[in-house]
């Protein structure tokens, strides 16, 4: 099992730029495919990015390609989103998430999930 502890959510300008990091104690960081889901109210969960074990594979979701950008540091455990020409629907609670293995593109394939951090985007 491995335990997620996301931070850096916080209102920012529409345009701004924000990184959240998730970090990930423990020696078994490496292991876990991991991945970026965000929920906005009154909406379903929905897939952001993933990356691979080693973070040379990642995958993103269309209304995000080309603005966010996920990476991870194995030697400090930590997971990344870069999020850069934040828009007002990107506003919502953002997870980190783990599962063994090869990564995923839906929500449902993730077993270990963070608390979230809220990020808000106003004009």
């Amino acid at each position: 099992q491995v335990q997620l502890v996301e931070s850096g959510g916080r209102s920012v300008e529409v345009g701004g730029p924000l990184r959240l990091p998730c970090a990930a104690p423990g020696r078994t960081f490496i292991s876990y495919a991991m991945g970026w889901s965000r929920q906005a109210p009154v909406k379903e969960r929905e897939f952001v990015a993933a990356i691979n074990l080693i973070g040379s594979g990642m995958n993103y979701a269309d209304f995000v390609m080309g603005r966010f950008t996920i990476s991870r540091d194995n030697a400090k455990n930590t997971l990344y989103l870069q999020m850069n020409s934040l828009k007002p629907e990107d506003t919502a609670v953002y997870y980190c998430a783990a599962r063994p293995g090869v990564i995923v593109v839906v929500t449902s394939g993730y077993y270990y999930w963070g608390q979230g951090t809220q990020v808000t985007v106003s004009s």
